[in-house]
């Protein structure tokens, strides 16, 4: 006979402990916020050596503990803080942990594409587990089969609603406005957004020539001329294929253009070439804490939405026992 592990009821975890790395502090304090419980004291110190110690101000014996630490650029030391205070919380008998992950490190290293190269996602998930998660929750992920390398429950949310929302409104103000996939394997999430916002779907085709290993923007599928154009992605690393998509669409007669994703990673010269791109706005999410002088390069024309409600939801639910679909009519 298989061996079930005994199910608790969500009441004998005991109260909701907040916990946060240094990664994200301003979204963990709008979570705190908004659940309206503090977030718990812990020391990180960074030894001369680049090792971390992690340090609990009071014990979480019993308790139901969430880490929040999105792993972000710098990768490594936002990862490892993570693992060494999962297996902190462990070792001090947390009654049940969730990694609240609001932007996955290495989620495009999903699949082996080419031979000899990992596949980096999985060594995380496994990672995560191991360290002393009992559950996981983030936002987005690059591709959803990276939802079972992890063998513990999890919520894998998406912050398009919350865009959506934001541009609807927006869309009221647009001529014949028209949503465009920066690339086809963006095509299935860039429909659903277009449907949310009764609009119609354009494509951008990228392909790799010669022994350019960068692909390049060679066509539109679709209607963009004398229209206003959203350009959508999960998220803007180097801007590159932004980019590229921006110069396409314009070049086929779009009006303004507004570029939408949820993790703005901001890479090298991304907000350089965010700044110089003919765009009106960059709508974006804070699942990724942009310094102060990237913010300032952009002006007007960054425009942050906050995922905080929706974490803190999502985290009162799970600490209750009720359904997180519910808020999505799911």
């Amino acid at each position: 006979m298989p061996q079930h592990k005994p199910t608790r009821d969500c009441a004998s975890y005991g109260e909701i402990k907040l916990f946060t790395g240094t990664a994200s502090p301003e979204l963990a304090k709008q979570i705190s916020n908004y659940l309206g419980v503090p977030l718990s004291g812990r020391e990180v110190t960074l030894f001369p050596n680049d090792n971390l110690f992690v340090k609990l101000h009071n014990s979480v014996r019993g308790q139901d503990v969430f880490v929040i630490q999105t792993t972000s650029r710098p990768v490594h030391r936002n990862l490892m803080e993570l693992l060494i205070m999962l297996q902190t919380l462990r070792l001090d008998s947390a009654g049940r942990i969730t990694a609240v992950i609001p932007y996955l490190c290495y989620a495009r290293s999903d699949k082996k594409d080419m031979p000899r190269v990992p596949i980096t996602a999985r060594l995380v998930a496994d990672m995560i587990e191991i360290a002393g998660a009992d559950r996981y929750m983030t936002l987005d992920l690059h591709a959803g089969q990276i939802q079972g390398f992890f063998s513990i429950p999890g919520d894998v949310l998406t912050a398009f609603h919350i865009l959506t929302a934001h541009m609807f409104d927006l869309r009221l103000k647009m001529k014949d406005p028209v949503v465009v996939a920066a690339d086809l394997g963006f095509a299935k999430k860039g429909r659903n957004f277009a449907a949310s916002l009764d609009a119609p779907i354009a494509f951008v085709e990228k392909r790799r020539s010669g022994d350019d290993a960068r692909p390049a923007a060679l066509t539109l599928i679709g209607n963009v001329e004398d229209r206003d154009v959203i350009v959508v992605d999960d998220e803007i690393d180097t801007a590159g294929s932004l980019s590229q998509a921006v110069q396409l669409v314009k070049e086929m007669g779009a009006r303004e253009v507004y570029a939408v994703c949820v993790h703005p990673i901001f890479s090298e010269k991304a907000v350089e070439r965010l700044a110089e791109l003919p765009i009106k706005s960059v709508i974006t999410t804070d699942t990724v804490p942009i310094p102060q002088e990237k913010r300032d390069k952009l002006a007007d024309k960054l425009k942050i939405l906050s995922v905080a409600p929706l974490l803190g939801e999502v985290i009162r639910r799970a600490h209750e026992g009720r359904s997180v679909g519910e808020m999505f009519n799911e």
